[in-house]
């Protein structure tokens, strides 16, 4: 993306090793990784959660917890900071060094207004007086292209969107115009087309500051996307560098080689998609819902007359973005929400006015799969408990039926029967989510809601759960209404595809005639900002969006 720069490093990081203190004994994370950064240069650091790229990242700026330690040489401009005195680390972070974190929701202070945060981080480093320091608040919020700079500024971090609260932080985090910036998966939770606008966004920003930026992830259409160089992690260790070109041309370790044929791609699946017969198992016809209003808020209409079926065997991909109303249609499809007007039936059982009783009733026939396995996942509990639990409360088995089903569905998501008496913190991310379909699957359910079930994981662990996915569903030929922005994903999984904007059906199809002929606009643009694991195909895609785009 940038002409290789001749100028000396902003970070040397010389045979750096991380550890931690756990139990009693000392356990290594990073092993004698060295890099270097120069101004106007990407850095992307790839590999699976545990690998060691963010805590390598963070020890740059001393941001590791009291139990580790750390070795080697990390030099900023020539100077040491690896075990620098918290005062001297001070003043480096900010104007020197910036992170910009994979959540912002967690990393922005809820209590304070954006505009004071931000405020704050230039009243800290700089001798500026308060309204000096809005100003260039406002400044910054107007350089990543925030809408309405000045409600962001008086506004809580809860009251903007994903993509607008990332901004913020990127504001916060230029604000005393660092030379280096560490974006740790800076896009992870945001839809393809906010990931897109974000990516454009550091791209443009480091170009105009000339600033250099590690992105950590481990998502390889974003590194096609903005990279130079390309540093892949393993247990602790680099197992491969090179440019961009390089190491996605001509991978030469075989982790690196799983890794990028692990990434699922759009047009990657060929085969023709079965069709599906007999009565819907979900069907909507004109189907609303809305949130009550108040006297001063005015009732939200959320889903807005959508109308699509889904028929036994059959997979569904539901996409959109954030707010477009793809999950409230999945809480409404198992009563979670009430459907106001039109049809929305599940089984033949209307749930437009369906009593408490009914509703109970008709859940048995339902099995959801949530995002996050961890949180929905009770911790107190063995997970063997966990998937076990909808079989008690129906209390149509035994205890030994229970343990009898339990070892059988371990079995089906191909996990060892031995984990059932494991909890969910001692299981893999991958793993807990295996055990979430289990649970789904517990009462041999006619209607499966998979809600964005693989965006948590990392790539080789999502394509092993979607190869479980497949196998069951091929196998027990449920109807599956699968929530994702991820459309590679959808393509691999889906017999149709329900596009949905602002409470709205945009479009519906095949997968084949919504991914590879799309009509309507939205649909266009959704696909187009979808980054792929290829640099050069990465950057004509980039620039055809710029060009098609408003």
């Amino acid at each position: 993306m940038s002409v290789e720069s001749s100028s000396a490093p902003i970070i040397e990081v010389s045979d750096l090793s991380v550890d931690f203190w756990v139990g009693k004994d000392w356990v290594n994370a990073v092993r004698g990784i060295s890099y270097n950064v120069r101004p106007g240069e990407v850095l992307a650091i790839v590999g699976e959660s545990g690998s060691g790229k963010s805590v390598s990242s963070m020890t740059l700026l001393g941001l590791l917890p009291g139990n580790s330690r750390s070795r080697g040489s990390v030099k900023l401009h020539g100077k040491e900071i690896l075990g620098a005195h918290p005062e001297d680390l001070q003043k480096v972070r900010g104007p020197k060094i910036a992170v910009i974190f994979q959540e912002p929701m967690t990393a922005l202070n809820p209590v304070y207004r954006v505009g004071f945060q931000i405020s704050e981080a230039i009243l800290a480093h700089e001798t500026v007086s308060k309204h000096e320091a809005k100003e260039r608040a406002l400044e910054l919020l107007r350089l990543v292209e925030m809408p309405n700079p000045q409600k962001a500024y008086d506004s809580y971090p809860h009251q903007l969107s994903g993509g607008q609260r990332q901004r913020a932080m990127i504001a916060q985090a230029i604000a005393c115009d660092p030379d280096l910036l560490i974006a740790d998966e800076p896009t992870t939770a945001l839809d393809v087309t906010i990931q897109a606008e974000i990516l454009d966004l550091l791209r443009s920003l480091h170009k105009r500051l000339n600033s250099a930026i590690i992105i950590i992830t481990h998502d390889l259409g974003v590194v096609a996307d903005i990279a130079d160089h390309v540093i892949v992690m393993r247990a602790g260790d680099i197992v491969e560098r090179g440019t961009v070109h390089e190491v996605f041309d001509a991978p030469k370790h075989n982790y690196t080689k799983e890794l990028l044929a692990a990434v699922p791609r759009l047009g990657a699946t060929t085969e023709g998609k079965t069709e599906r017969a007999g009565a819907p198992v979900l069907e909507l016809k004109d189907a609303v819902i809305e949130y009550p209003g108040t006297r001063k808020v005015p009732a939200f209409r959320a889903v807005d007359k959508v109308s699509f079926s889904i028929h036994p065997g059959e997979v569904v991909g539901l996409v959109g973005e954030s707010g477009s109303g793809k999950t409230t249609v999945a809480r409404g499809a198992i009563g979670l929400l009430p459907f106001q007007e039109g049809v929305a039936q599940v089984d033949g059982v209307n749930l437009v006015g369906i009593s408490k009783d009914d509703l109970r009733a008709l859940r048995r026939t339902i099995g959801i799969v949530f995002q996050d396995p961890g949180s929905s996942l009770n911790p107190r509990w063995p997970v063997g408990a966990s998937i076990g639990e909808p079989l008690e409360l129906s209390g149509e088995f035994s205890k030994a039926q229970v343990n009898a089903r339990v070892e059988e569905l371990l079995g089906q998501v191909e996990l060892p029967r031995s984990l059932r008496n494991r909890y969910p913190h001692e299981l893999s991310g991958g793993q807990r989510q295996r055990i979430g379909i289990a649970r789904a699957l517990a009462l041999r359910p006619k209607l499966l809601i998979a809600d964005e079930p693989t965006s948590a994981l990392d790539v080789s662990v999502q394509a092993r759960v979607l190869d479980v996915f497949e196998n069951l569903q091929a196998e027990l030929g449920f109807a599956c209404l699968f929530v994702s922005h991820d459309l590679a994903v959808i393509d691999r999984l889906a017999d149709r595809i329900v596009v949905m904007h602002h409470g709205k059906l945009v479009e519906e199809g095949s997968t084949d005639e919504i991914l590879r002929h799309p009509k309507e606009d939205y649909t266009k643009r959704l696909i187009s900002a979808i980054p792929v694991p290829d640099p050069d195909a990465q950057r004509e895609r980039r620039e055809t969006r710029s060009i098609t785009l408003p």
